[in-house]
Parts: structure tokens; C-alpha cells; sequence
């Protein structure tokens, strides 16, 4: 069965809601996908092996992660794990070269 037609809230208050809830759905939506974006873009460098775009992308990387899980799209936890493990994996690619 597809998804059930949601009901339109009686309230203003509530109409309010639901339009406010589309505009905050399409920012979370955007800044998840920027997030994702910057890990996969490091990660795309790692294993091509270009050591200098894989450390430039991962400073990028940094920041976004950041901004994205102060906003509270992602756990502050998951960004620092993120972070950690894209970070060994550039060290590592510097070091074979």
C-alpha cells in the first residue's frame, strides 16, 4: 500500500508547522547529502591514490563534517568518527608514497 495522504492540520498553528517542516526537510535534506558528498569526494581520492587532492578535500572535508553536525543533521559523535577514519586513511596513503 503507498504512503497514506497525510491530512491537512485544522489550526494555523499546525499549517504553520507543516510548511515550516518542508522548508527545515529540504535544508536537512541538502545538508545531509553536502555531508556525504565531502566524505565520499575523500575517499574517491584515497583510492585513486592522489595524495595532494585527498589532503586538500580532506581539509574541505573537515569543516563540512563540522558545520553539518553542530546543526545537529548528524550526531557530533558520528562527524568525529568520520573525521577519524578518513584522516587515517589520507595519513596512510601519505605515508606509502
Amino acid at each position: 500500500m503507498a504512503t497514506k495522504a497525510k491530512k491537512n492540520p485544522r489550526l494555523a498553528s499546525g499549517r504553520k508547522r507543516a510548511r515550516q517542516n518542508v522548508k527545515l526537510n529540504a535544508a536537512n535534506t541538502s545538508l545531509r547529502s553536502k555531508y556525504r558528498t565531502a566524505v565520499k569526494n575523500v575517499e574517491k581520492a584515497v583510492l585513486a591514490g592522489d595524495k595532494v587532492k585527498a589532503t586538500e578535500l580532506f581539509a574541505k572535508a573537515q569543516s563540512v563534517l563540522d558545520s553539518v553536525a553542530d546543526k545537529g543533521i548528524f550526531h557530533k559523535n558520528k562527524a568525529a568518527r568520520d573525521k577519524s577514519r578518513l584522516s587515517s586513511k589520507v595519513k596512510t596513503l601519505a605515508l606509502a608514497a
